[in-house]
Parts: structure tokens; C-alpha cells; sequence
């Protein structure tokens, strides 16, 4: 494992200790699992976007798609 050394705002270290007291577990421990739910959110939040454009882009063709069966159904002898 390796160690990171930050700085912190006095009033953010001291909502990590009574956050931390509260749940009865480490700081160290209290900081590695709001990092590790911000990456998760992170992550999540980078998944959506990428089904939002792959959504978007399906969108797109059919809507072409539909467009030349219009065309088809419009034409006389189709």
C-alpha cells in the first residue's frame, strides 16, 4: 500500500474526525472509502455519458432509417 500526504482545510480535517469517530473507524480508513465512492460515482457518471451517446447515435440512424421508409411507403407503386 502506499502513502499520499495532502493538505487539508483545518474545517475539512476536522468533519473527516467526527465523521470518522461516528462510524467507529480510522481517518485513513474514513478518507480511503470516500475516495473509493467518488471514484465509483466517477465511473457511473462516465458510464451514463457513454450510453447517452451511443443512445444518441442509434437515435440518429434510425431516424434515417425511418426516413427512407417513409420514402418506400410514400411512392405509388412501392
Amino acid at each position: 500500500m502506499t502513502t499520499l500526504s495532502l493538505r487539508l482545510p483545518d474545517e475539512l480535517l476536522h468533519e473527516i474526525d467526527v465523521f470518522a469517530d461516528e462510524m467507529h473507524i480510522p481517518r485513513a480508513a474514513y478518507v480511503r472509502k470516500a475516495l473509493e465512492q467518488m471514484n465509483a460515482a466517477i465511473a457511473a457518471q462516465r458510464s451514463r455519458t457513454r450510453l447517452m451517446e451511443a443512445s444518441l447515435k442509434v437515435r440518429g440512424e434510425s431516424m434515417r432509417v425511418n426516413a427512407e421508409f417513409d420514402v418506400i411507403e410514400d411512392a405509388p407503386h412501392a
